[in-house]
């Protein structure tokens, strides 16, 4: 995937405008008779090629880490609101985040559901909710061709010309902005939006469609490219397409149950660790003051986790919220944390970024932040700090050198011999055989703490359960 910037078709002069809702029906209409929309109740298409993993960066404010995509396949259920997706993944670059192997490691295969008011992930025959995906699974499903010309013929839209093309923007409230490119002939050659997310705030969004042709009844184009965030997501060209097939997406019972939920584990005197859900949280509590050591993936877990822990210690302030690195999942749910009136606490590496990013609110969705309207106080940690009241200490340190990610910290409770991280080292569960190759990661995390010569008891993972610290040297082979 070619590293280049989109050049906004916004960005031309504009030649003439009308913001007379009648001739955005108008276009609308041409646009709709061209490609069918208002006739495909389904669609799906199969594609390859290459992307990138949306808010993985190695460095806070890089571009996203490229990854090819050998196969790609979407259904998308307009009548429904529901779409699918199932891809096969592949690192193409060493470095940053994701849960994709290691580069030369293998494959991911990714299986990303919505319906409505609910996201899914399906690995095997399991289905597991993912509430934080539900916008962005929205936004794609809906700024698709087909699909933003059927929104757009829902709410009220304008229209201006420009450069020969008829330029349609609306608002599909709560979700995002859009505005539409329809070329002469009525098809959808781009579409520049806006949707919120819990770490960037409103994040712009373009998607262009080329190489449009009939498959076999079927308007749809050949080569799809989106950016987020001003980086490249997916540049895939299309292989098959089909009209209204069966798409039989239908919530899962497990999934139309869930409910954020905070399972709470004492792991010493004033330290819990909070599971429950695919991210944890640690509570360490001090003499006056309480510490919350990763409020992850979005408001509702980051609020649930919260409530937890003023539940606990009703008598203390969350005076601190630490932030173990930068990538999305484990920053979601800041912008709650400083609603709240916490500090944030981040690596001085991300702290710039970081205060530049809160500057963009979420206007299109109003978070917890937003609707707040309080100042936020970010305190950086460069390479090592220590907290620490006389009794309880608590030190913040870099993991050095690690492929992941830069800035990347972890905690070390010397007392209760207790080691917090999120990513280096992800407890499998009980009783799985050690892996045949090592993973880089848990190698660097193991380097990391005898270079520091700390001599662990536990690992408390922001990913999976509480394990002794030989789990980590079983892992490593060592």
């Amino acid at each position: 995937m070619h590293r280049r910037a989109f050049v906004s078709l916004a960005a031309a002069p504009v030649l003439a405008a009308c913001a007379h809702r009648d001739e955005a029906a108008a276009a609308l209409a041409q646009a709709d008779q061209a490609i069918g929309a208002s006739r495909l109740n389904t669609v799906r298409f199969t594609a390859s090629g290459s992307g990138a993993t949306f808010g993985q960066a190695f460095l806070p404010g890089n571009e996203w880490p490229l990854i090819t995509i050998p196969s790609f396949v979407r259904v998308m259920d307009y009548e429904n609101g529901a779409m699918r997706e199932d891809s096969v993944r592949v690192r193409a670059e060493p470095s940053g985040g994701g849960a994709l192997p290691l580069m030369g490691q293998g494959e991911q295969r990714v299986s990303a559901w919505v319906r409505g008011d609910r996201a899914w992930n399906v690995t095997g025959t399991t289905a597991q909710a993912a509430p934080v995906a539900l916008e962005q699974r929205l936004h794609d499903l809906w700024t698709t061709p087909h699909g933003v010309i059927r929104a757009a013929m829902r709410r009220p839209a304008t229209l201006r010309m420009q450069e020969g093309l008829k330029v349609v923007s609306f608002t599909e409230p709560g979700l995002y902005r859009a505005t539409v490119y329809i070329d002469p002939d009525g098809l959808v050659q781009g579409v520049e939006s806006v949707m919120p997310n819990p770490v960037t705030g409103d994040t712009p969004v373009t998607a262009t469609y080329s190489g449009w042709k009939d498959w076999g009844g079927v308007m749809f184009p050949s080569r799809i490219i989106q950016m987020a965030g001003g980086n490249p997501v997916l540049d895939v060209r299309v292989k098959e397409v089909q009209g209204n097939v069966a798409a039989g997406i239908d919530v899962p019972a497990e999934v139309a149950g869930f409910r954020e939920k905070v399972d709470v584990q004492k792991v010493a005197d004033g330290v819990w660790f909070f599971g429950g859900g695919s991210h944890n949280s640690v509570l360490v509590e001090f003499a006056d003051h309480l510490m919350l050591i990763e409020s992850p993936l979005y408001d509702g877990r980051a609020q649930a986790v919260i409530a937890q822990a003023r539940e606990l210690v009703p008598n203390k302030p969350l005076r601190y919220v630490v932030n173990s690195h930068h990538h999305f999942d484990h920053a979601g749910g800041l912008r709650a944390a400083a609603a709240s009136g916490a500090t944030l606490v981040v690596s001085e590496l991300a702290r710039p970024w970081y205060e530049k990013t809160f500057a963009t609110a979420n206007t299109v969705h109003p978070d917890a932040f937003a609707q707040a309207r309080r100042a936020v106080t970010f305190e950086g940690v460069d390479k090592q700090r220590i907290f620490s009241d006389g009794t309880r200490t608590v030190h913040m340190q870099y993991i050095e050198d690690s492929p992941h990610a830069q800035g990347f910290m972890m905690a070390w409770l010397p007392r209760e011999r207790l080691l917090v991280e999120a990513d280096a080292f992800t407890p499998p569960p009980p009783n799985t055989p050690p892996p045949t190759r090592p993973s880089l990661l848990n190698l660097n995390l193991l380097d990391n703490v005898q270079r520091l010569g700390y001599s662990v008891d536990r690992i408390l993972p922001l990913h999976g359960r509480v394990v002794p610290y030989a789990d980590l040297r079983t892992a490593a082979r060592m």
